[in-house]
C-alpha cells in the first residue's frame, strides 16, 4: 500500500468513529416537520453513508478483526444488523417523503444504527485497538482507498444531497459571502490596474 496514503489516512478505528459521528449528526438534523425535499436529502445522505460504511466494514474491518480474535459474538450479529439497515434503506427509497410511514421508517433506521454503533464503539473498536494495534494505520489506508472507489461513482448524488439538505439560511449566507468576497477582490484588483 502507498506509504503516503498510510501516513495521511486516519486509523481504521478512527475512521469508523468519524463515520458514526457523521451519521449521528445527520440523524439529529432530521425532523418530521422538515420540507419533503430536505427530508429526502437527509435520508439520501444517511443511506449512502451507511451503505458505504457497511461495505467497508464487511470487506476490510470485520475480516481483519475476525482473523485476530476469537470473540465472534458481536461480529456475528454485525452483518445481520447491516442487512436490516439495507432493508430499511430500500424501504425508504421506495417511499416518498410525504408517505405516512416515511418518518417512522427513518426512525426505525435510526434506532437500528444507534444500537449497532453502541455495540461497535463499546466492544469491537476497543478490541480492534488492542488486537490490531500494529495494523490500524494500514487498514485505515485500505479503507480510505476503497472508500474513494465506492464514493467516486456517486459523487454527484453526494453533492446534490449535501446542497439540498443545507438550511436555506446557510445557503444564503454562503452566497452572500461569495458575492461580498468577489466584490472585494474586484475592488482590490480593479483599483490596482491603472
Amino acid at each position: 500500500m502507498n506509504s503516503l496514503l498510510t501516513q495521511l489516512s486516519p486509523s481504521i478505528t478512527r475512521m469508523i468513529r468519524m463515520d458514526h459521528s457523521h451519521v449521528m449528526t445527520v440523524f439529529h438534523r432530521y425532523k418530521p416537520d422538515l420540507a419533503p425535499q430536505t427530508k429526502e436529502a437527509l435520508v439520501g445522505t444517511v443511506s449512502l453513508a451507511l451503505e458505504i460504511h457497511a461495505q467497508l466494514e464487511e470487506e476490510i474491518f470485520y475480516p481483519a478483526l475476525r482473523a485476530a480474535t476469537n470473540n465472534d459474538t458481536v461480529l456475528a450479529k454485525s452483518v445481520p444488523e447491516h442487512d436490516e439497515m439495507r432493508r430499511l434503506i430500500a424501504e425508504l427509497r421506495d417511499m416518498s417523503p410525504e408517505d405516512e410511514a416515511y418518518d417512522e421508517t427513518f426512525m426505525s433506521l435510526m434506532r437500528e444504527v444507534i444500537h449497532h454503533v453502541a455495540d461497535e464503539e463499546t466492544t469491537l473498536l476497543p478490541e480492534a485497538e488492542r488486537v490490531l494495534a500494529d495494523q490500524l494505520s494500514e487498514l485505515g489506508a485500505q479503507m480510505t482507498r476503497r472508500r474513494m472507489e465506492l464514493a467516486a461513482p456517486r459523487a454527484g448524488e453526494i453533492a446534490t444531497n449535501t446542497v439540498r439538505a443545507m438550511p436555506t439560511t446557510t445557503l444564503l449566507m454562503a452566497a452572500g459571502g461569495m458575492l461580498a468576497g468577489g466584490y472585494l477582490l474586484k475592488r482590490a484588483f480593479g483599483e490596482k490596474r491603472i
